[in-house]
């Protein structure tokens, strides 16, 4: 049995693998290369991953982060975290499995602390950040949480706007992509790959849509809510540059918040967080919590090493 087929196999009884490393969701998101796996076993048994997407650039094979994929990283069971000599053992294993790459680039998940055994494999660290809400369970303790504006910029946009579900998957896009062009930016996905994901979360009934729309059915935001057995998470979202005054934006967000605590009853919901000032503001005035997660990388090869600091 090949490494994928057992990675699917494990993660069929692995209680929390996150969303973005389930086999079903790399199947989805593996434009432009393919995606693999090494595994780690005790005693026979699987008990540790470390899933990998990898693309080809001329005599080049490097692994990098696929198109919606915002965090892979190594995954261990849960009894075999927070015991150091054991999890070095493990993650020790994984890395000597991986392909001689000439660059490996990944996101790993928050949950992925312990990065010690890279180090020393002479892999390099930068430490980004996302924004987290915890116990969901006591929403009316979240709602507290939400800064002055914010609650009136919610109760303002109830006036302006409703929500919906039930739009299509078209006009999400139409007004996803929106943002991009008042930013003056190429969108960085087709039309054809959204829908190639949103079929995959379809089927495992893992996402929601949300539009925000006037009495006179214009939409004035969009926002795209995903989730595994522990976390939603806020993937996409967009503005109509012409409507944005409405406040349709934080009330979404907000719904998203509701969603998944009421609908969901999940504990944790990731704003999917930017390193931008304007959007950590915006993140921090929700009460999220600041959560760092490792983006780690080595080149093995100094002239693709090259050629990437030459691209434009």
């Amino acid at each position: 049995m090949s490494a994928k087929a057992q990675y699917r196999a494990f993660c069929t009884t692995a209680p929390d693998v996150p969303v973005f490393a389930q086999p079903w969701y790399l199947d989805a998101c593996a434009t432009g290369g393919d995606w693999d796996v090494v595994l780690a076993r005790d005693g026979g048994r699987v008990v540790a991953a470390l899933p990998y997407f990898h693309k080809q650039k001329g005599p080049f094979r490097y692994a990098t982060m696929p198109l919606f994929v915002k965090m892979l990283g190594p995954y261990l069971l849960p009894e075999y975290r927070g015991v150091l000599k054991k999890e070095h053992g493990l993650l020790d294993n994984l890395i000597r499995q991986l392909p001689d790459f000439a660059a490996f680039k990944q996101n790993f998940s928050p949950a992925a602390t312990n990065w010690l055994p890279f180090y020393w494999r002479r892999y390099r660290q930068t430490t980004y950040y996302t924004y987290r809400l915890h116990d969901l369970h006591d929403l009316a303790r979240v709602k507290a949480g939400l800064s002055t504006g914010i609650r009136r910029d919610i109760r303002l946009a109830r006036e302006r706007v409703r929500v919906v579900h039930d739009l299509s998957l078209a006009t999400f896009y139409a007004v996803n992509q929106l943002s991009f062009t008042r930013q003056g930016l190429r969108a960085p996905y087709s039309e054809a790959q959204f829908r190639r994901l949103d079929a995959a979360l379809m089927a495992q009934a893992a996402r929601q849509l949300f539009f925000a729309v006037d009495d006179q059915g214009r939409v004035h935001s969009v926002a795209y809510l995903i989730w595994d057995a522990t976390t939603a998470y806020f993937l996409l979202a967009g503005d109509d540059p012409a409507l944005r005054a409405s406040g349709a934006g934080v009330l979404l967000a907000w719904e998203t918040i509701r969603y998944a605590s009421e609908v969901l009853g999940l504990r944790c919901f990731d704003f999917e967080g930017s390193m931008l000032p304007g959007v950590e503001r915006m993140r921090v005035r929700f009460g999220a919590v600041q959560t760092p997660y490792f983006f780690v990388w080595k080149y093995n090869s100094r002239l693709f090493e090259l050629l990437e600091k030459l691209k434009p």
